[in-house]
Protein backbone atom coordinates (compact mmCIF):
# COMPACT_ATOMS: atom_id res chain seq x y z
CA UNK A 1 0.00 0.00 0.00
CA UNK A 2 1.88 3.39 -1.36
CA UNK A 3 0.16 5.71 0.86
CA UNK A 4 -1.83 4.34 3.95
CA UNK A 5 -0.93 7.51 6.43
CA UNK A 6 -2.96 9.55 3.25
CA UNK A 7 -5.85 7.63 3.27
CA UNK A 8 -6.51 7.24 6.82
CA UNK A 9 -5.85 11.16 6.81
CA UNK A 10 -8.95 11.62 4.48
CA UNK A 11 -11.18 9.07 6.52
CA UNK A 12 -10.15 10.79 9.69
CA UNK A 13 -11.03 14.14 7.58
CA UNK A 14 -14.48 12.50 6.58
CA UNK A 15 -15.05 12.01 10.50
CA UNK A 16 -14.24 15.28 11.81
CA UNK A 17 -16.27 16.62 9.68
CA UNK A 18 -19.40 14.83 10.44
CA UNK A 19 -18.66 15.38 14.38
CA UNK A 20 -18.67 19.17 13.52
CA UNK A 21 -21.82 19.06 12.06
CA UNK A 22 -20.07 20.58 8.70
CA UNK A 23 -21.88 19.47 5.40
CA UNK A 24 -19.39 20.95 3.27
CA UNK A 25 -16.08 19.90 4.87
CA UNK A 26 -18.01 16.33 5.22
CA UNK A 27 -18.36 15.54 1.41
CA UNK A 28 -15.27 17.67 0.64
CA UNK A 29 -13.44 14.31 0.18
CA UNK A 30 -15.72 13.04 -2.67
CA UNK A 31 -15.15 13.18 -6.06
CA UNK A 32 -17.61 15.27 -8.31
CA UNK A 33 -19.22 12.24 -9.60
CA UNK A 34 -18.91 9.58 -6.58
CA UNK A 35 -21.76 7.23 -6.21
CA UNK A 36 -22.91 6.95 -2.10
CA UNK A 37 -24.79 4.09 -1.14
CA UNK A 38 -26.92 4.96 2.32
CA UNK A 39 -27.63 2.62 4.74
CA UNK A 40 -31.21 1.78 3.43
CA UNK A 41 -30.17 1.46 -0.24
CA UNK A 42 -30.78 5.32 -1.08
CA UNK A 43 -28.19 6.09 -3.99
CA UNK A 44 -26.49 10.02 -4.13
CA UNK A 45 -24.90 10.66 -7.10
CA UNK A 46 -22.18 13.10 -6.54
CA UNK A 47 -20.37 15.77 -4.12
CA UNK A 48 -23.08 18.24 -4.73
CA UNK A 49 -26.00 15.72 -3.40
CA UNK A 50 -23.61 14.31 -0.27
CA UNK A 51 -23.29 17.92 0.71
CA UNK A 52 -26.74 18.80 0.16
CA UNK A 53 -28.21 15.46 2.50
CA UNK A 54 -25.79 15.59 5.05
CA UNK A 55 -26.59 19.38 5.66
CA UNK A 56 -30.13 18.35 5.80
CA UNK A 57 -29.04 15.39 8.62
CA UNK A 58 -26.35 17.50 10.44
CA UNK A 59 -29.01 20.34 10.50
CA UNK A 60 -31.64 18.15 11.92
CA UNK A 61 -32.44 14.62 12.49
CA UNK A 62 -28.35 14.27 13.18
CA UNK A 63 -27.61 17.08 14.86
CA UNK A 64 -24.97 17.12 17.45
CA UNK A 65 -24.36 12.98 16.66
CA UNK A 66 -20.64 11.63 15.98
CA UNK A 67 -19.08 8.78 14.49
CA UNK A 68 -18.00 6.12 16.84
CA UNK A 69 -17.00 2.79 17.36
CA UNK A 70 -19.49 0.75 19.31
CA UNK A 71 -19.04 -0.29 22.95
CA UNK A 72 -16.57 -3.20 23.13
CA UNK A 73 -14.59 -1.72 20.43
CA UNK A 74 -11.72 0.91 20.85
CA UNK A 75 -10.92 1.81 17.44
CA UNK A 76 -12.19 1.00 14.23
CA UNK A 77 -11.39 -2.12 12.72
CA UNK A 78 -10.08 -0.87 9.15
CA UNK A 79 -8.72 -2.70 6.01
CA UNK A 80 -7.09 -1.34 2.88
CA UNK A 81 -6.24 -2.92 0.11
CA UNK A 82 -4.82 -1.54 -3.09
CA UNK A 83 -6.66 -2.61 -6.21
CA UNK A 84 -4.49 -0.74 -8.87
CA UNK A 85 -2.24 2.16 -8.77
CA UNK A 86 -3.97 5.02 -7.65
CA UNK A 87 -7.06 3.02 -6.88
CA UNK A 88 -8.01 1.51 -2.63
CA UNK A 89 -10.29 -0.31 -1.18
CA UNK A 90 -11.15 0.21 2.41
CA UNK A 91 -13.61 -1.20 4.71
CA UNK A 92 -14.53 -0.04 7.98
CA UNK A 93 -15.79 -3.21 9.61
CA UNK A 94 -16.99 -1.43 12.88
CA UNK A 95 -18.64 1.70 13.12
CA UNK A 96 -21.68 3.85 14.25
CA UNK A 97 -23.47 6.91 14.89
CA UNK A 98 -23.92 8.34 18.06
CA UNK A 99 -26.78 10.12 18.29
CA UNK A 100 -26.59 13.66 20.76
CA UNK A 101 -26.88 12.90 24.18
CA UNK A 102 -26.31 9.27 23.64
CA UNK A 103 -23.78 7.05 26.08
CA UNK A 104 -23.54 4.01 23.75
CA UNK A 105 -24.19 3.45 19.76
CA UNK A 106 -27.62 1.83 19.31
CA UNK A 107 -27.26 -1.73 18.17
CA UNK A 108 -29.62 -0.99 15.13
CA UNK A 109 -27.21 2.49 13.66
CA UNK A 110 -23.61 0.26 13.79
CA UNK A 111 -22.89 -0.20 10.61
CA UNK A 112 -19.71 -1.85 7.99
CA UNK A 113 -19.08 0.53 5.60
CA UNK A 114 -16.96 0.39 2.51
CA UNK A 115 -14.91 3.11 0.34
CA UNK A 116 -13.44 3.01 -2.61
CA UNK A 117 -10.91 5.83 -2.77
CA UNK A 118 -8.78 7.38 -6.30
CA UNK A 119 -5.66 9.71 -6.30
CA UNK A 120 -6.62 12.49 -8.15
CA UNK A 121 -4.01 15.33 -8.61
CA UNK A 122 -5.43 16.89 -4.91
CA UNK A 123 -4.41 13.78 -3.25
CA UNK A 124 -7.12 11.04 -2.59
CA UNK A 125 -10.58 11.28 -2.74
CA UNK A 126 -13.48 9.04 -2.36
CA UNK A 127 -15.08 8.13 -5.47
CA UNK A 128 -17.76 5.53 -4.28
CA UNK A 129 -19.00 4.82 -0.52
CA UNK A 130 -21.26 2.20 0.51
CA UNK A 131 -23.37 1.98 4.52
CA UNK A 132 -24.70 -1.50 5.12
CA UNK A 133 -26.46 -1.66 8.68
CA UNK A 134 -25.09 -4.42 10.64
CA UNK A 135 -27.91 -7.25 11.34
CA UNK A 136 -27.45 -9.11 14.63
CA UNK A 137 -26.85 -13.19 14.55
CA UNK A 138 -28.89 -15.43 15.09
Amino acid sequence: MSAPTEVRDVLDSITAAWDAGDAAAFAAPFTDDCTYVVFDGTVLHGRQAVEEVHRFLFDGPLKGSTLTPPPGTPEPEVTLREIAPGVVHVVNATGGVLPAGAADVPAERVSVVSYLLVRADSGWQVAAFQNTRRAPRS
